[in-house]
C-alpha cells in the first residue's frame, strides 16, 4: 500500500488545486483588510469602583455598617466574579469585578444596575453618609488634548469660549466625550472688618446667615386661573458682586436698631462691617465709604 503523494494528487487534480488557490487568496485578502490596526483598540474593563464618604467614622464603622451592607447588595448582581472593599477612617472604597466572559455589550447594563441596587440600600445606610459615588469610565483614553489661551479676555470669558468649542466638538463624528481640564472655579471673597463687628455686636456667622438667606430658593406658591396656573417668583436672589456686598449693611441696620432703638437706624451706612467683596480685579472705592470692584473676574480658592 502506497502513502499519499500530495504532489501526485496536485498533477492529477489541477482543477481543484487552482480552486484551493483562489480561494486561499480571497481569505488572505479579506484577513488583511480587516484586520485591527487602531492605536488604541477597543477593550472592555469589567471593574466598577464605589466609593462611600462618613466623616467622623472609624474603619470599623464604615467596613460594618457601611461596605458590608452594599457588598450583600451587589452580590445580587448577574455576571458577578468578585467584591473587594477598602476601608478606612471615614471612606470605603469597593470594587466590582465582572467575569471575563460576559459580552462586552451587556456591561453598561450590569453597571446601571450597581447603580439601580446601591441607590435601593441608600436610604438604609446612617444619616450622614456622603455618596455613594461611581466610576466605571476610568479606563477612558483621550486621543487629543488641546490648550486654548486668549490675551485680553478673563478666565470667565475665556471660560465661555471654551464651552462653545466644547459643544462644536461633540458634534464631530467619533468623537464620544469632551472633558475640560483646568478650569478656574468662580469665587468670590467677602472680607470683613473685625473691629466694626465687635463695635457693632455683630458676628460673622449672622453676615453668612444672611447672605444664605438672601439667595434662598423657595417657592411663593401659585394662582390658579381659569386657563392655566401661574407660579409665583420670590425676587432678591444675588444678580452679581454689588448684591452681595449691599447685604450685610442692611443686616448691620437691622442689628443695629434692635439695641440702641431709633438714634443707631440714623447712622450712616457707611459703618457697615463688610469693609470689601474682593475679586482678583482692582478696586474703586464709591461716595459711600463702600467699596466695590471696577470689574469683575473670578480666580481659584486656594486649598
Amino acid at each position: 500500500m502506497t502513502s499519499f503523494n500530495p504532489s501526485e494528487w496536485a498533477i492529477r487534480h489541477p482543477a481543484l488545486l487552482l480552486f484551493a488557490i483562489v480561494i486561499s487568496a480571497a481569505a488572505g485578502i479579506y484577513a488583511y483588510f480587516s484586520l485591527g490596526r487602531a492605536e488604541d483598540p477597543n477593550f472592555t474593563i469589567k471593574t466598577m469602583v464605589v466609593n462611600v464618604a462618613w466623616p467622623g467614622a472609624t474603619a470599623t464603622e464604615m467596613q460594618t455598617q457601611v461596605a458590608d451592607r452594599i457588598e450583600k447588595k451587589l452580590q445580587e448582581l448577574p455576571y458577578l466574579d468578585r467584591v473587594e472593599s477598602y476601608s478606612q477612617p471615614g471612606v470605603s472604597f469597593i470594587q466590582v469585578y465582572l467575569v471575563d466572559k460576559i459580552p462586552p455589550a451587556a456591561v453598561k447594563e450590569l453597571w446601571y444596575q450597581v447603580r439601580k441596587k446601591v441607590g435601593d440600600i441608600k436610604n438604609d445606610l446612617p444619616a450622614g453618609v456622603i455618596g455613594p459615588n461611581f466610576n466605571d469610565e476610568y479606563g477612558d483614553v483621550y486621543s487629543a488634548i488641546y490648550m486654548l489661551t486668549a490675551e485680553g479676555l478673563t478666565l470667565a470669558d475665556l471660560k465661555a469660549r471654551v464651552e462653545d468649542v466644547r459643544q462644536r466638538l461633540l458634534h464631530v463624528p467619533n468623537v464620544n466625550k469632551v472633558d475640560i481640564i483646568g478650569e478656574q472655579p468662580q469665587v468670590i471673597y467677602i472680607e470683613l472688618s473685625h473691629a466694626k463687628l465687635a463695635t457693632l455686636g455683630i458676628t460673622p456667622q449672622q453676615i453668612f446667615d444672611s447672605v444664605a438667606r438672601q439667595n434662598a430658593v423657595t417657592s411663593g406658591g401659585s394662582v390658579d386661573t381659569s386657563a392655566d396656573r401661574i407660579n409665583l417668583r420670590v425676587t432678591g436672589a444675588f444678580s452679581g458682586v454689588d448684591g452681595i456686598a449691599a447685604v450685610p449693611v442692611d443686616a448691620t441696620r437691622t442689628r443695629r436698631r434692635s439695641l440702641s432703638g431709633k438714634a443707631a437706624g440714623r447712622r450712616s451706612a457707611s459703618a457697615s462691617p463688610c469693609r470689601r467683596v474682593q475679586t482678583s480685579s482692582g478696586w474703586e472705592k464709591t461716595s459711600r465709604a463702600r467699596w466695590r470692584p471696577s470689574w469683575l473676574s473670578f480666580r481659584s480658592a486656594s486649598k
